[in-house]
């Protein structure tokens, strides 16, 4: 099995994400690219792919490269935010990047906190439309952690078994 882990990294915390999932693989055929780097996509048997949430949503060079995933790929989604856990606005960048990818399996996604800039936090404290997700956002400082880590960790341990197990990919050599 060859597998991708390709991700976005603005502040550098989806970038921690991505080489704590690829640490995890433990395979031959593995390569940790940015996705402007990626040039052969349809080699790889499965891709994780990772990005931070903007604005509920993924970022336009994520939306490019999603789509240009060829059909009958195995996907697995990660991404860092300022929300809590399991909040609706990570979960909404989820279903927006799931619904770009019609013909291909998403068989797994992983979400954690990462810091935001001091800058945009600033910038969205003044707009009382945005305050209260500043004040939330404000509560990632220092993410990702080591524990966020160790769960990308566990968590490519888990996809990885999906994909040899249920999605018909072969096992280590």
């Amino acid at each position: 099995m060859k597998i991708l882990v390709a991700y976005y990294s603005e502040t550098g915390n989806t970038r921690k994400v991505a080489e704590a999932i690829f640490a995890a693989v433990h395979r031959k055929n593995k390569k940790l690219l940015a996705i402007d780097q990626v040039d052969d996509i349809a080699s790889y048997d499965l891709v994780f792919c990772g990005f931070p949430v903007h604005h509920h949503g993924v970022p336009h060079h994520v939306a490019r490269f999603l789509q240009s995933i060829p059909q009958g790929k195995k996907l697995v989604l990660f991404a860092t935010h300022g929300s809590l856990r399991g909040g609706e606005k990570a979960l909404s960048a989820f279903y927006a990047a799931i619904s770009m990818l019609p013909g291909r399996s998403v068989i797994g996604t992983f979400g954690c906190r990462g810091q935001v800039s001091f800058q945009l936090l600033d910038t969205w404290m003044e707009t009382a439309q945005h305050r209260s997700w500043a004040k939330e956002a404000q509560s990632a400082n220092g993410h990702p952690d080591s524990s966020d880590l160790e769960d990308a960790h566990a968590f490519t341990e888990t996809m990885l078994y999906a994909a040899e197990q249920f999605h018909g990919l072969d096992r280590p050599s």
